[in-house]
């Protein structure tokens, strides 16, 4: 069975990117555009696993990541981050997550970054 994946990025042009590297080797379940969302969406579809942007509106990816772990500690989550965000991903890491990629994103490194977590 397919991993099943939620996607969490304020960007449409870096959500359609993921999709687009995952697609066919994964099932896209819910594609969030905030950290409220992305929370909202675990908890309704239950994911394998959540590409999580660490800035975004609202609730970031961090406070995102720390609030659906505290509910399902089995979770996973890797951090998509801009190049020079290493204090944020300290954070992310600290805060639960599995893994992180850099922007912009290559499927080789995506694809990695996965394999190294589920």
């Amino acid at each position: 069975m397919a991993t099943r994946v939620l996607i969490a990025d304020d960007s449409e042009f870096m959500r359609n990117l993921l999709r687009e590297i995952l697609e066919g080797e994964f099932e896209i379940v819910g594609e969030a555009e905030n950290g409220v969302e992305a929370v909202n969406m675990y908890e309704e579809h239950g994911p394998d696993l959540v590409m999580m942007d660490i800035v975004m509106p609202i609730r970031d990816g961090i406070e995102a990541t720390t609030e659906i772990l505290e509910a399902n500690p089995g979770a996973t989550v890797i951090m998509c981050t801009s190049v020079g965000q290493e204090e944020k991903m300290k954070a992310a890491i600290k805060a639960g997550a599995e893994g992180y990629i850099t922007k912009p994103f290559q499927k080789p490194n995506v694809l990695d970054a996965i394999g190294s977590a589920v």
